[in-house]
């Protein structure tokens, strides 16, 4: 399909406008986050190199998160654009209205949304990644290390004096609960000294709590034990939040987490949210661009720039708020997660539908 000249002229100009708030934003980011790394830094001998490498690694998942925000800043200062030269009403003049200028800019948003989940959300995804596991080298817990795969759940911990390493695996995750759990205890030159065998742990604590035990030790003795103390650096509010940074992972290594946590009995309600929202942002994005078309003709007779990014920040904080006590039932499972997701998208849709209805009256 050949753009005509205005389709053209109005998509680049929506483009330039949404680039722009992305630098702005990009910048502000940079100075908000940066302080936060330093002082994460403060006590561990580095100079600022790592700071400012975790900053740019950590922002473009922030840009990603505040997208709905930019977008309706970048519509407005669009339309800011076209007013300030009198181009919408040499627009209505050649017979192209209101409708058809919020449809090109929505079809743009549309299409943008797509390509940031495609392409941009891998991206930002795989840096978050690459942001955390530095992170993780230098935090206090960098010896202990826990995931979960289609063999259950891992954790490699060392012991509090660092002589002995522990490698356990559990098949099954209930809230605060292991089961079928094997615990294989090596020295610090990977020797095997014991191996526990247990059908449930208590692990609400640190000091996990393991019944009908069986340990093996390294001359092949056996003994059974109906009890069984184990001290961890884990616990089940550690465990429960495992990946609790979702944005690290892309959509293929999120439907694999779904995947894997149900294989061992825990709930995936966050994954599910967390990837519907994905699903859920290129239509996100354009609604937020028609709403922000609405607000421009409806409050053109509004001069000053300041009062009509002040009405983009509160229509902006008012969506926001909508999703986030909707995902909020979701996670507690008030609400299923399709509903929990799409049910704001749908309310914005229907003020949208209002809204386009009368979009040429003006």
């Amino acid at each position: 399909m050949i753009f005509k000249n205005y389709e053209r002229y109005l998509t680049k100009l929506f483009l330039k406008n949404i680039l722009t708030i992305i630098i702005v934003f990009i910048f502000l980011s940079f100075f908000l986050n940066i302080f936060e790394e330093i002082k994460y830094f403060e006590n561990k001998d580095n100079s600022l190199y790592y700071p400012i490498v975790l900053t740019i690694l950590n922002i473009p998942s922030i840009v990603f998160e505040i997208l709905p925000f930019i977008f309706l800043l970048g519509v407005m200062f669009f339309f800011i654009n076209l007013f300030e030269k009198n181009e919408v009403e040499l627009l209505r003049s050649h017979g192209i209205n209101n409708f058809k200028i919020t449809f090109i800019i929505s079809i743009v948003s549309l299409f943008l949304g797509i390509v940031i989940i495609i392409v941009y959300y891998s991206f930002s995804a795989n840096l978050k990644s690459l942001y955390l596991n530095i992170k993780y080298q230098y935090s206090n817990t960098g010896d202990h290390l826990a995931v979960v795969n289609e063999d259950g759940l891992w954790i490699k911990e060392n012991s509090r004096d660092g002589s002995k390493l522990y490698i356990i695996n559990a098949t099954n995750y209930k809230k605060d609960t292991l089961e079928n759990i094997k615990i294989t205890e090596l020295d610090k030159n990977y020797k095997l000294l014991n191996t526990i065998m247990a059908k449930k742990a208590d692990i609400k604590l640190n000091e996990w709590k393991l019944s009908n035990v069986k340990i093996y030790s390294e001359n092949k003795e056996t003994r059974n034990a109906p009890n069984y103390n184990y001290f961890s650096s884990f616990n089940g509010k550690i465990i429960s939040n495992l990946y609790s940074n979702l944005n690290s992972l892309n959509i293929f290594q999120l439907i694999q987490l779904e995947e894997n946590y149900e294989a061992i009995g825990y709930s995936a309600t966050e994954v599910k949210l967390h990837l519907n929202k994905i699903y859920s942002m290129p239509f996100y994005l354009t609604l937020t661009t028609i709403i922000g078309a609405l607000l421009m003709f409806k409050l053109n007779f509004i001069k000053s720039k300041f009062f009509l990014v002040v009405i983009g920040v509160a229509v902006s904080v008012i969506f926001y708020y909508m999703n986030y006590f909707s995902i909020l039932f979701g996670k507690n499972e008030t609400f299923p997660v399709l509903v929990s997701i799409w049910l704001p998208q749908v309310l914005i849709f229907l003020i949208c539908g209002l809204g386009l209805t009368k979009l040429n009256e003006n």
